[in-house]
C-alpha cells in the first residue's frame, strides 16, 4: 500500500511540472538563479577582504567599524590570520592599542571578552580570576605576540592597577631578545624571490633595528630576532627564519615546522 501511494505522488508531481513546463510558466526562479551564480567564492565565509578590513580597522576607525558591523553585525566577531597562524580579531586589535571606545562598542555588538580586553580595561578581579583558574595564562601572548602586560600599560591610568598585579608577577611581559642592530637589519633588507611569478616574491624592509616581512599589500609582519640571523615572525613562535649568506648569495629560508620556502634576495 505504502509503495503504491508513493507511485501514486511521484506521477501527481511529474503532470505538474509538464502541465507549467507546457504553459510557458517558471517552475524555478531564474533570478534566483542568477544571484546564485554570483556569490563570492569564498560563500557562506564573508569575503576573506572585508574580514581584513575590519580587523584592521579596529584599531583605531571607529566611524568605519559601526558602518561595517550595521551592515553585518557578525563582524562584531571578525578574525584573520595575519601569517604563519598569528590570528587576531577584531576585539584584539582594539584591545592591544587601548581604544576602548571601539572595544566596548564590538562587546555590545556580541564581540567576546578575553583576559586581553579585560588587562586593557583594567579589570582587576577578572585578571586576578582567570589567572586563579589557569595559573601560567599570564605567558600567552596575544595577537602579533604582544604581551598581557603590554595590553595592560595600553589601557592607561584605567588600568594602572592591573599593570602594577601582572609586573609584580615577573613574566606577564615579553621575553627578552637579543639586539639586532639597525646596520645588521638594514644588510638583511631587500626583495627576496623564490619563482618566476610576480607574486613569488618577498620583501624584508628595515626600521629602526627591526625587520618586517611583507608579500604583496599586506602590512607586514614584525620578526622577533632570536639570535645569529634567525627570527620567528610575531605571533608564531614556533616558525623560523634564518637568513644566510651575504651580497649577492643572501638567502633565507623558512621552516613551519618543515622547509617551505628558500628565496635568494634580488639584486
Amino acid at each position: 500500500m505504502m509503495d503504491m501511494q508513493i507511485r501514486t505522488t511521484l506521477r501527481l508531481a511529474r503532470r505538474h511540472l509538464w502541465k507549467y513546463s507546457a504553459l510557458g510558466l517558471p517552475w524555478a526562479r531564474p533570478a534566483a538563479a542568477a544571484q546564485i551564480s554570483n556569490l563570492p567564492r569564498s560563500f557562506p565565509a564573508h569575503p576573506p577582504e572585508l574580514v581584513r578590513e575590519m580587523v584592521g580597522v579596529s584599531h583605531n576607525n571607529l566611524k568605519r567599524v559601526k558602518e561595517l558591523v550595521d551592515a553585518r553585525p557578525a563582524l562584531a566577531r571578525a578574525a584573520v590570520d595575519q601569517g604563519f597562524g598569528d590570528w587576531e580579531d577584531a576585539l584584539g586589535a582594539a584591545s592591544h592599542v587601548g581604544n576602548r571606545e571601539i572595544a566596548e562598542y564590538l562587546i555590545a555588538k556580541g564581540a567576546r571578552p578575553t583576559l586581553f580586553s579585560a588587562a586593557m580595561f583594567g579589570q582587576l578581579e577578572t585578571v586576578k580570576a582567570f589567572l586563579a583558574a589557569q595559573p601560567g595564562a599570564q605567558r600567552i601572548p596575544g595577537p602579533h605576540g604582544i604581551s598581557l602586560l603590554a595590553h595592560a600599560k595600553a589601557g592607561g591610568k584605567q588600568a594602572e592597577a592591573v599593570f602594577r598585579y601582572l609586573e609584580s608577577l615577573g613574566d606577564a611581559g615579553s621575553p627578552p631578545r637579543p639586539p639586532l642592530s639597525p646596520a645588521d637589519a638594514a644588510a638583511l633588507a631587500g626583495v627576496y624571490q623564490w619563482g618566476t611569478g610576480p607574486t613569488d616574491r618577498i620583501e624584508i624592509t628595515a626600521k629602526n633595528g627591526l625587520l618586517l616581512l611583507q608579500r604583496s599589500s599586506d602590512s607586514g609582519l614584525r620578526l622577533a630576532h632570536l639570535g645569529e640571523r634567525t627570527f620567528h615572525p610575531a605571533g608564531a613562535s614556533a616558525v623560523r627564519i634564518r637568513f644566510w649568506g651575504s651580497g649577492a648569495d643572501l638567502t633565507f629560508t623558512v621552516h613551519d615546522p618543515d622547509l617551505v620556502l628558500t628565496a635568494r634576495r634580488m639584486p
